[in-house]
């Protein structure tokens, strides 16, 4: 019969995370997320180092709140560069052919309002999250 091996004292043991440890994380978080509006998004990034930071010590609500915050970033990053690329891509294609503008302008404009309902969205879902974490709701 094999004997179980010893464990070592140096070695750390994961320990999954109180409810409670995490939520100061994630509503820092979510304060960060709101406040970055008016800082031209720079509170986003620490906001999301914050949750970085803070899903390892949550479990729970506060890990599903974590969670939400990691997913909205990153689900918002890559539609922002998506759209600055059409943003781009109307601005070079009008330069080189100026006769398109009558259809480029519009759709570049389009684009415009995009990133700024993009913008407007990100805020409120922020402003949701906090006020559910708030309440002990699921993000």
């Amino acid at each position: 019969m094999a004997e179980p091996t010893p464990e070592r004292l140096d070695e750390p043991r994961f320990r999954p995370g109180h409810e409670s440890e995490g939520k100061p994380a994630a509503l820092i978080a979510w304060g960060l997320y709101i406040l970055s509006l008016p800082s031209a998004n720079l509170l986003v990034i620490v906001g999301l180092i914050v949750a970085y930071a803070g899903r390892s010590g949550s479990d729970g609500l506060s890990r599903a709140h974590i969670d939400a915050q990691i997913a909205l970033f990153w689900s918002v990053f890559w539609w922002t560069i998506l759209l600055w690329i059409g943003i781009g891509v109307c601005v070079v294609a009008f330069v080189a052919v100026p006769t398109l503008g009558v259809v480029l302008v519009p759709v570049g404009l389009l684009l415009g309002l995009g990133l700024l309902f993009l913008t407007v969205w990100f805020t409120i879902k922020s402003i949701i999250g906090l006020f559910n974490l708030l309440g002990d709701r699921a993000p």
